[in-house]
C-alpha cells in the first residue's frame, strides 16, 4: 500500500531534510559526550541520534521547551523519548520507517479481532469479550463473533496480574477457550471441545465495518461504523487519485443519497485517528451548507515552521478546506444534526471531525467522553543514511476549527451518556437497532424513548483495558491532505 504524499509535505520534508544529517545552521547546544568515547569505530547510534537532534530542533511543537539531550551514543528509542516535553504522550519513534507507515494504515501482523478486557466481580481473574472481527481475518474465518468471550489465552487464565504480558502472544499463533451465549439458557458455554486455535497474518483491516439504511417511522436513518482514516491503496483515474477506502466511503454516501437518508449515525466508538486527508474526505461528505473551499480547519506549528511557511506561501498555507463531493448528504439532513457515537477510544481525526462541523451543524456526540488529542504529526524517515531505519512520528501542529476553537484535550463529553456494555457487558451485534449505543442514537432521532434500552441493567464486572488503545494507531493524526478532487 503507498502513502499519500501530499504537496504541501513535499515542500516541507524537503526544507526538513536540509537538517537531516548535519547540524541546523542556528547555534546548538552541544550534547553530551558518548558515554565511552575511547572506540575508534563510531557507534552507528550517533549520526541517527544527531538527525533525531535536527528534526526534532526544526519541527517539533515544542521546541522551544524540549529537554535537554543525552548521551549522543544512547540508544535512539531513548534518546527520542528524552528529548519530548512533560504534555507530550503522543509523539513516537518505531524501528523501522516503512513498518511504520503501514501500522498506520492498518496493515499489521493479527489475527482479526478487538477485545474489551473485565475483571470478574470480586475476583482477580479478568476475561475479554470480542467487540468486532475483522472481514477475511483468521479469526473471520474461524467464526469468532462480537460478544463472544474467553478467560484463557494459551491455556492461561487471564488475570489482573498478568494480562498485559499475556495479550502480547497473540501477535503470533494462539488458542482461546471461546464462550458465545446460549439464548436459549442465557448462559455463556464453551465453544466446542477444543480450544479455538488462530494464526496471525499481515492483514489489511478495511476502516470501513459496517454501513446501512434503516426505515423507522417512515424516517430513514444512515448508519457508518468506521474504525479509522485511511485512504487505502492508492487508485488512479486518468489525473485524479482516489485510496480505494475514501472511493469506498463515496459509494457508501451516494447510496445514503439515493436512498433518501434524512438522519446520520456515525459511529467512531473504536475510531482512535488517522490521516487528516481522509478525516477532509469524510467531513466533505456529511458536512451541511458547506461549500468548497469553506475552512474545515487550520493548522499551526512552532515559530520557525510558521514563519517558514508564513513567509514562503502566505496564510492560505495553514487552511485546510472542505473539497467538493457531489455525494454530500449534509443538506438532506432534516434536524440539521450529526449524530455521533464515542467513546474513550474516540481520539485524535475522530476529534477533527467533531470539532470542525461543529461551526457549520450540531454534532449531537452519545456515548462517553472521547480521548482527548489535538495535534498532529507527520512521518519523517532518514534519506541520507541507509543504515537508518527509523522512522519518527513528532507532533508538529496543533489544529483548530473555523471558530478559532481547540481547547478538547480532556475530550469532548457526550450530550447523551451511553455505554455499550452497560448490560452487564452483554453485547448485541453492530447495527441492531436494539444495540444500545445505536438505539439511544435512535431514540434522539426520534424524539422518543422506544423501550429500545429498557433491558440495560448496572454493570456487574470492571472494565481493565481494550484492545484499541493498544492499537499503534491509536491517537494518531497524521498531517496528509491530498488533492481528491
Amino acid at each position: 500500500m503507498k502513502i499519500f504524499t501530499p504537496y504541501r509535505w513535499l515542500i516541507a520534508l524537503a526544507f526538513i531534510a536540509s537538517f537531516t544529517i548535519s547540524c541546523s545552521d542556528r547555534e546548538m547546544e552541544p550534547n553530551p559526550k558518548p558515554a565511552d568515547d575511547d572506540d575508534d569505530v563510531e557507534n552507528p547510534n550517533i549520526a541517527i541520534n544527531e538527525w533525531i537532534q535536527a528534526v526534532m530542533e526544526e519541527v517539533y511543537l515544542w521546541t522551544d521547551t524540549m529537554n535537554d539531550p543525552i548521551a549522543i551514543d544512547s540508544e535512539p528509542e531513548s534518546y527520542f523519548d528524552a528529548l519530548l516535553v512533560n504534555q507530550d504522550r503522543f509523539s513516537v519513534i518505531y524501528p523501522n520507517y516503512e513498518d511504520l507507515v503501514k501500522l498506520l494504515e492498518g496493515v499489521q501482523k493479527e489475527a482479526g479481532y478487538e477485545i474489551q478486557l473485565a475483571q470478574v466481580s470480586g475476583s482477580n481473574d479478568v476475561y475479554a469479550i470480542i467487540t468486532y472481527v475483522k472481514k477475511d481475518s483468521p479469526a473471520d474465518q474461524a467464526g469468532l463473533k462480537r460478544n463472544d468471550r474467553f478467560f484463557e489465552i494459551n491455556g492461561v487464565q487471564i488475570t489482573v496480574g498478568n494480562y498485559s504480558s499475556l495479550l502480547q502472544s497473540i501477535g503470533e499463533a494462539h488458542t482461546l477457550d471461546i464462550r458465545r451465549l446460549n439464548k436459549d439458557s442465557g448462559q455463556f458455554e464453551i465453544l466446542g471441545e477444543d480450544p479455538v486455535s488462530l494464526s496471525v497474518v499481515e492483514l489489511a483491516e478495511n476502516p470501513i465495518l459496517l454501513d446501512s439504511v434503516y426505515t423507522i417511522d417512515n424516517k430513514k436513518i444512515g448508519y457508518l461504523v468506521y474504525n479509522f482514516f485511511a485512504p487505502g491503496e492508492e487508485l488512479t483515474s486518468e489525473d485524479i487519485r482516489y485510496g480505494v477506502y475514501d472511493r469506498q466511503l463515496e459509494e457508501i454516501f451516494t447510496e445514503f443519497k439515493t436512498k433518501g437518508v434524512e438522519e446520520l449515525v456515525l459511529d467512531l466508538r473504536y475510531n482512535g485517528g488517522g490521516y487528516t486527508s481522509s478525516a477532509v474526505h469524510l467531513a466533505s461528505l456529511i458536512g451541511q451548507g458547506i461549500s468548497e473551499g469553506d475552512l474545515f480547519y487550520y493548522t499551526k506549528y512552532n515559530d520557525l515552521v510558521q514563519a517558514y511557511f508564513q513567509q514562503e506561501y502566505g496564510p492560505e498555507y495553514f487552511n485546510i478546506r472542505f473539497v467538493n463531493k457531489t455525494q454530500n448528504i449534509g443538506n438532506q439532513l432534516a434536524s440539521g444534526k450529526l449524530y455521533v457515537l464515542t467513546s474513550s477510544a474516540t481520539a485524535s481525526s475522530s476529534e477533527l471531525i467533531i470539532n470542525g462541523l461543529r461551526p457549520y451543524m450540531d454534532v449531537v456526540i452519545i456515548g462517553g467522553t472521547t480521548y482527548g488529542k489535538n495535534v498532529g504529526s507527520i512521518t519523517i524517515q532518514d534519506t541520507e543514511n541507509e543504515d537508518n531505519e527509523y522512522g519518527l512520528l513528532p507532533i508538529i501542529s496543533r489544529s483548530f476549527n473555523k471558530n478559532d476553537e481547540s481547547d478538547y484535550t480532556t475530550g469532548f463529553t457526550p450530550d447523551i451518556a451511553s455505554d455499550e456494555f452497560a448490560n452487564n457487558f452483554n453485547l448485541l451485534q453492530l447495527g441492531d437497532i436494539n444495540e444500545i449505543m445505536f438505539s439511544d442514537a435512535i431514540d434522539a432521532i426520534m424524539g422518543t424513548s422506544s423501550g429500545r434500552t429498557s433491558r440495560k441493567s448496572t454493570v456487574q464486572s470492571l472494565k481493565v483495558d481494550n484492545s484499541i488503545r493498544h492499537q499503534f494507531r491509536f491517537g494518531r493524526m497524521i498531517e496528509s491532505t491530498p488533492d481528491f478532487n
